[in-house]
Parts: C-alpha cells; sequence; structure tokens
C-alpha cells in the first residue's frame, strides 16, 4: 500500500508544481500588460491614472 500512497504523493506535487508554473506566467503577463499598455499608452486618461499611480506609491517616473 505504500506504493500507491507514493504515488498519489508524488502525482499531487507535480499537480502543485505546475499550478505555480501557471500562476507565474499569468502574473508575468499581468506585469507586461501592466508595463507596456497602460505605462506607454497614448489614451490621456489611461496615461495619467498610471502616473499618479506611479507618483502615489513614490515610484519615479521622471
Amino acid at each position: 500500500m505504500s506504493v500507491q500512497q507514493n504515488a498519489s504523493t508524488t502525482i499531487a506535487a507535480s499537480g502543485a508544481k505546475a499550478g505555480t508554473v501557471v500562476q507565474s506566467a499569468m502574473a508575468i503577463c499581468l506585469g507586461l500588460f501592466v508595463v507596456g499598455f497602460v505605462g506607454f499608452s497614448h489614451v490621456e486618461i489611461v496615461h495619467n491614472a498610471a502616473h499618479d499611480t506611479r507618483h502615489a506609491n513614490a515610484f519615479p517616473c521622471h
């Protein structure tokens, strides 16, 4: 019975690791979207909102 328990533990661990990789990839995509689209947007309202947020968080942007 220990072989079945080891196999199920291994499967659960690999599933958790795959979930972590997917979450990391989604976080990177979201970050690139925010920096690439919002930060360099030509839409004045979107750009000003990002600019004000950077200043509110004490992040220099000039």
